[in-house]
């Protein structure tokens, strides 16, 4: 039998080492260099390889034998690889959703829903579509968003408030799409099904969103664009263009309903992503001039707009919306998940998260006091480290065992994960979010981040849900435990 150190060698230090190495690597990696020094920052994934070699040097020099290493972070990765293989069937569903036209159908009539009149309404519900449907709040921002900004432009409207919706639209998408990378790390992080995490955060983003929904239809009335004619040629041609790639037919929303489908009888996620994609081919080769060669082509390494052989030429707004997707569109996700996966499991030999939690939140003795903490912790990290997938990773290790021992179901520490953080990226000066949505949307920071309502409002819904037990699923470990101690 492999022997271990002690507990009584294992000083406190030895605990903090793991993640004061991992902050050091974050400060210097990912804050010091490009804000300071004008370099490029390190990548994620390395910033994370670096911490796991640390701090296995640092069990092995505690006496720890590798057997025991190598066996807790494979068990954490044995736990995370059902999501790594969600992740690659997500980038074959964007390929496959985007060459059967389901995609494109979407964006093209969400374009031709545009009314001057309700711009700010549509420039948040439009985004909604999209990213919900592909998972993405940069792709939906950098294309859609464009889109729309320039309509906003054509017609005089407010650019702050249109890029603020726009924004908040995309962000609707990217925190309860089934197929966004950071819905899938909170699920991952925090060990709860995708779908139970996705239907914890509606008590706190659909209330969000029809209330911005709703001063957003107001606010064009308040602040009416000066013009009334949609007549911008890059709205024009972009319409233009898609109408010629694809042919539209009310069949090709069969790929999302299914997804919805299987989201509401909970239906295994993997499988029916899957078939999702399926019947996305099969519709692509009944209803697109695309060649078995194209379909191929969009599950393996995406959909490419150099498939539509019969265009000249298409405008670069077009290319960036779908040349995109297939088997590794989410391949960094994949790797920084498992680098994350190896360092977590080494920390856990020396149970580091719950050991740091207990030192840092040992004040939190309640429930609303627990799920408030995890909602400051989560917003540090995430404006400290400008990233979600880390962020996730983090704070759901962390506090996953607080959560368990305050019987609160984790899931309202992975929609917390994402109230925390996803949403508020956009609204903190320095985070890469910010900096992209700038350059973008071509709107200064200052003159959005007030009409970024969907965050503005999550930020006062989530802590009011945890204050008040709404949404909290209290019952259904109560319930559970009850039951247990009726059949003891």
């Amino acid at each position: 039998m492999t022997s271990t150190p002690e507990k009584k060698r294992i000083r406190f230090i030895h605990i903090l080492l793991p993640l004061l190495f991992l902050t050091l690597i974050i400060a210097y990696g990912l804050i010091l260099r490009p804000k300071v020094y004008d370099l490029p920052p390190f990548p994620l994934e390395i910033v994370f390889l670096l911490a796991a070699a640390f701090t296995i040097a640092e069990l092995m020099w505690l006496g720890y034998p590798w057997e025991v290493i190598q066996e807790a972070f494979m068990a954490k990765l044995s736990k995370g690889f059902p999501v790594v293989l969600i992740l690659f069937a997500i980038g074959i569903i964007i390929g496959t959703w985007i060459i059967s036209g389901t995609i494109p159908m979407l964006i093209y009539y969400g374009i031709r829903l545009i009314d001057p009149t309700y711009l700010y309404f549509l420039a948040f519900f439009v985004p909604i579509i999209f990213s919900t449907v592909t998972g993405t709040s940069w792709g939906s921002a950098g294309t859609i968003g464009a889109v729309l900004m320039g309509v906003a432009g054509a017609v005089d409207a407010n650019l702050g408030i249109t890029a603020g919706a726009v924004i908040g639209g995309s962000y609707f998408g990217d925190k309860l799409s089934p197929l966004s990378d950071t819905t899938n790390m909170a699920s991952l992080a925090t060990e709860v099904p995708l779908y139970d995490h996705i239907r914890s955060m509606m008590y706190t983003t659909l209330p969000s969103a029809l209330m911005a929904a709703l001063i957003y239809f107001v606010l064009g009335f308040v602040y009416p664009p000066a013009n009334q004619e949609v007549n911008s040629p890059q709205v024009q041609a972009t319409l233009t263009t898609i109408s010629a790639m694809f042919h539209f037919h009310v069949l090709l929303l069969i790929p999302p309903l299914i997804v919805l489908y299987g989201s509401i009888k909970r239906i295994a996620t993997l499988p029916t992503l899957l078939t999702s994609a399926f019947s996305a081919c099969l519709l692509a080769l009944i209803f697109q001039p695309y060649t078995i060669t194209d379909i191929m082509g969009a599950v393996y390494t995406g959909f490419d707009t150099r498939m539509a052989t019969w265009l000249p030429q298409i405008p670069e707004n077009v290319t960036a919306l779908f040349t995109r997707g297939g088997l590794y569109e989410l391949n960094e996700a994949i790797i920084f998940s498992i680098m994350v996966l190896i360092f977590i499991g080494a920390m856990d030999v020396l149970e580091v998260m719950p050991t740091m939690v207990d030192k840092v939140f040992g004040f939190a003795k309640t429930r609303p006091a627990v799920i408030l903490s995890s909602l400051v912790a989560t917003a540090f990290t995430n404006a400290a480290t400008s990233n979600q997938n880390a962020t996730s990773f983090i704070v759901g290790d962390a506090f996953k065992t607080r959560y368990d021992k305050f019987r609160i179901p984790r899931k309202v520490l992975s929609r917390s994960i994402e109230d925390a953080g996803t949403m508020l990226e956009s609204i903190i000066p320095w985070t890469s979010t910010t900096l992209f949505m700038t350059a973008t949307l071509g709107v200064a920071y200052q003159d959005y981040w007030h009409w970024q309502l969907l965050t503005l409002i999550n930020l006062v819904v989530a802590p009011t849900l945890a204050l008040t037990g709404i949404g909290c699923f209290y019952h259904e470990v109560d319930q559970k435990k009850n039951k247990q101690s009726i059949a003891e």
